[in-house]
């Protein structure tokens, strides 16, 4: 069965101009082509929603905490029975921020270009001492899932399924490899902003940046929808499985409608059966993407996060879902 567009009519718009809709319809998810996590490929169907046209950004984050006094999960102390024979001076508040390395290393070990820096949270992006003042355009960053939800429903909106968030961010032309057509570099610029050189000590920075970029520094797509490629990676609320299993997989002929991911239970990392921490499925990769290392700067592209970890490239973007007759 094709990839179909169904436009429909859209219904009336949030009380914001900042989002975005994306059209009710079926189409292509995943890629058989790429990392084995993608696939298998198949036709879904979502409905209609409307999507923050840029990630959530420090300035709007800044606004929800003064609002409600909430803390971040890279703010509160960690608890030891959480993290087995973790250094003790590793169990402060802070987070993962990235530091790039000397020159090449084995890409096996994230240790080396990931550090626990206590006191790094979305307030501090880098480390004690940082500000978000000159950055109030940029993606907030630093925030765990649950610290999401809360912005989320806050706001009045929600976040993304995997399904939702890969049909906005595919534009209305679903069969293209990139968000903005098959050639990563078409003009031999890059049309968004990911690592262009060798990961992770070389970065010859030809989108103009070397860390995130300020919302909307790129072309949007045919939605409307700027970053859906690249800059930081976003939250969707679907618990991430290794092969992309569709709980609405009971009827396999059949297209699934508005499809979720897998079980919270399935989500944990088999490779760390230490730390009982589920996982959520992040999209479209990140000022980090490099294509020796993570070429998945593609909408077809996944990967898992804990959901109790924030990262200095990680943030997340909100949808309010149309319930009306208009998206049929």
């Amino acid at each position: 069965m094709p990839a179909s567009n169904d436009t429909g009519r859209a219904p009336s718009p949030p009380a914001t101009d900042t989002m975005a809709w994306v059209p009710p319809g079926s189409f292509r998810m995943g890629s058989d082509s790429h990392y084995p996590e993608e696939a298998p490929s198949r036709v879904v169907a979502v409905g209609g929603f409307w999507m923050d046209r840029t990630t959530v950004t420090n300035a709007q984050f800044e606004e929800f905490v003064s609002a409600t006094g909430y803390v971040t999960v890279a703010e509160r102390p960690l608890d030891p029975a959480d993290f087995p024979g973790a250094p003790s001076e590793n169990l402060r508040a802070g987070s993962l921020v990235f530091r790039m390395t000397d020159g090449p290393v084995d890409l096996r070990h994230l240790s080396q270009w990931w550090i626990w820096t206590p006191g790094a949270s979305w307030r501090e992006p880098d480390g004690p001492g940082s500000t978000i003042l000159d950055r109030l355009d940029h993606p907030v960053v630093h925030v765990a899932h649950e610290d999401a939800v809360a912005y989320a429903a806050w706001a009045g909106k929600s976040l993304p399924t995997e399904a939702e968030w890969e049909r906005a961010a595919r534009g209305g032309d679903e069969g293209r490899e990139f968000v903005w057509g098959d050639e990563a570099m078409p003009d031999g610029r890059p049309p968004a902003n990911w690592w262009q050189g060798e990961f992770p000590w070389q970065n010859a920075a030809l989108d103009g940046y070397e860390g995130a970029a300020p919302v909307g520094s790129f072309a949007p797509n045919g939605y409307g929808l700027y970053d859906m490629a690249g800059n930081v990676w976003e939250w969707t609320d679907d618990w991430y499985a290794e092969a992309r299993d569709l709980v609405q997989d009971s009827c396999p002929c059949c297209v699934p409608t508005d499809p979720r991911g897998g079980l919270a239970d399935a989500s944990y990392d088999p490779a760390q059966p230490q730390f009982r921490v589920p996982r959520k499925v992040i999209k479209g990769g990140s000022y980090l993407c490099a294509d020796n290392y993570c070429r998945r700067y593609r909408p077809a592209a996944r990967r898992p996060q804990m959901v109790d970890t924030g990262m200095s490239h990680v943030g997340f973007r909100c949808i309010v879902r149309d319930r009306g007759p208009s998206a049929s």
